[in-house]
Formats: C-alpha cells, sequence, structure tokens
C-alpha cells in the first residue's frame, strides 16, 4: 500500500500512521459528525477525505451525522418554530416530515462525495436498511427517540463487505413512525453495541477544558465525573460527557471529543501521537 499517495500533504506523519494503522487493523471506529464540518465546504471536503482515507487504508468505520443546523434552515423555509426541552427538539407531525427531509438530503449529499472518492459506502436509514429501533423520549417530545435495539448483523454485514455506513440518526418506534434520534446518542448506541476500538465525537469545541480554560488532552472516567459534578464540564458538554461515559462504561474502550474545526481532524486523531482533541478512557 503506498500510503504517499493516500494519506493527504496536509495529514499526519506518514511513519506515524503505519504505527497505528496495526492498531485498529481489525477494530471498528465510529464517528460522529456535526457542527461546522457539515457546514463550512472545505471542512466538509476534508472530512470526506479523511473517511475515504480510512475505507482505502483497509480499515473499518460506521459515520453518524447530525444535521441540526441543515434541519433549522429546512424549518425556517417553512416557517416552523421550534421549540426545545432540555435541548432536544419538540417533534410534532408535521416537524418530523421536514426533519426527515433535511437529514436524508445531507446523507445523500455525504454518499455522493464518498462515492466521488471511489469510497464503499452505503446508506442506513428507517426507508432503507434500518437498524435502529427507539422509544420514545417522552410524549411532550412528539416524535423523538432513543435506541432501544441496534441491528448489530444488518452493520457487521456492511462492514464485512468492506463498506462504511453512513448513518442518519432517525429510526423506527413500535408503532412503524419515524423517531429523530440524538446524533450523539446514535452513534454512542451503535458503538457500545458493536463493542468499538473508538468512538469519535466531532464538535465545534477544542475538547474537554479544565478550570482555566486549557485543553485537557486524556482524561479517565472517575475525572470525568468530578468534573461534572464540580460544573468544570458544563452546558452543551454535559451530554456528550454522558454520552462518553455511557459508551466507556459498556465496552467501548475509548471515546474522543474532537475538534472538527481543525484540518483533517479525524486523520490527526487516529493517526497521529497528539490526537486532536480530548481522549476519554476508564
Amino acid at each position: 500500500m503506498e500510503l504517499d499517495k493516500i494519506i493527504p500533504a496536509d495529514g499526519p506523519n506518514i511513519n506515524e500512521v503505519e504505527k497505528y494503522i496495526n492498531k485498529y487493523q481489525s477494530e471498528v471506529i465510529v464517528i460522529k459528525c456535526g457542527g461546522s464540518v457539515l457546514l463550512d465546504k472545505k471542512l466538509f471536503n476534508q472530512f470526506i477525505e479523511d473517511i475515504s482515507v480510512i475505507n482505502k487504508i483497509g480499515l473499518s468505520a460506521i459515520v453518524v451525522h447530525g444535521g441540526g443546523k441543515n434541519i433549522k434552515k429546512k424549518l425556517d423555509e417553512n416557517n416552523i418554530e421550534t421549540r426545545f426541552i432540555k435541548g432536544l427538539r419538540v417533534s410534532d407531525d408535521k416537524t418530523i416530515r421536514y426533519i426527515e427531509e433535511a437529514l436524508l438530503e445531507l446523507n445523500l449529499e455525504i454518499l455522493n462525495e464518498l462515492k466521488s472518492k471511489n469510497t464503499n459506502v452505503c446508506s442506513i436509514s428507517p426507508k432503507e436498511n434500518n437498524v435502529i429501533n427507539i422509544i420514545p423520549e417522552s410524549e411532550e417530545l412528539g416524535y423523538v427517540g432513543k435506541p432501544k435495539k441496534i441491528n448489530k448483523e444488518k452493520i457487521l454485514n456492511f462492514i464485512n463487505n468492506k463498506q462504511i455506513p453512513i448513518v442518519v440518526p432517525l429510526g423506527l418506534g413500535d408503532d412503524g413512525r419515524i423517531y429523530n434520534i440524538n446524533a450523539d446518542v446514535a452513534a454512542g448506541s451503535i458503538a457500545k453495541e458493536i463493542d468499538a476500538r473508538r468512538l469519535l465525537l466531532m464538535t465545534d469545541v477544542e475538547g474537554v477544558l479544565d478550570q482555566n480554560q486549557k485543553l485537557i488532552s486524556e482524561i479517565n472516567l472517575n475525572k470525568a465525573n468530578e468534573m461534572l459534578k464540580n460544573n468544570i464540564i458544563s452546558g452543551g458538554m454535559i451530554p456528550k460527557i454522558n454520552t462518553c461515559l455511557d459508551a466507556i462504561s459498556n465496552g467501548v474502550r475509548g471515546v474522543v471529543i474532537v475538534d472538527g474545526r481543525k484540518p483533517h481532524s479525524i486523520l490527526f486523531e487516529l493517526f497521529s501521537d497528539k490526537g486532536a482533541g480530548t481522549l476519554i478512557r476508564k
């Protein structure tokens, strides 16, 4: 394999890459992308390139994408007001239709871009290859669910065929209806179900910061819990950290909060000594 032809020139050092490829050879990496990565064309193109590189060097990955900003745009265009309860979007009959539309359009865009780079990918959504069955989050939230069962066999089939599943964060309820799922939670549930080696949550922040707002490159479960208790971790980072802790307590060996605004952050996180965010492990 000619790595110098696969790894981008502004990516990690080839010697480091070789060392890490062996580490992930028979493992699965779950990557959740959202925020700026899906909006900023330059970051989006680098993200596509990173996923393509993972596929070309023969590693197994699953991508779960968010799409909050895309959903907001779609709802605004249709003059639909959004209400949130504890950070979750209230989704009635009309809203869920537009949410599904926005997410499927985004899914198609990601698939087409990856296919144009000769990457072997497949789409996973309730309409096509559903793998997530949900229980409703609460009555007041409407069509918002949390994963109840993940179809592990279906996911592993795609991976064994050397495909990268691109997962829409939607699932089916027992009522046969489509429900919206928080993308971090969807990615965490899939990572737990397949015992992923790594779960990468791409965000618009540097990672986990200490009380002096300095990046912490690695923390363990106890330290993270302590930081939650002392409100050092606050706001939008709380649900992310809870997803991380849940995944680590259930078989995922390491979860990384990755700064998606950094060039080729996925490649640097996986294949370089310095990483690109905060690694959390037991």
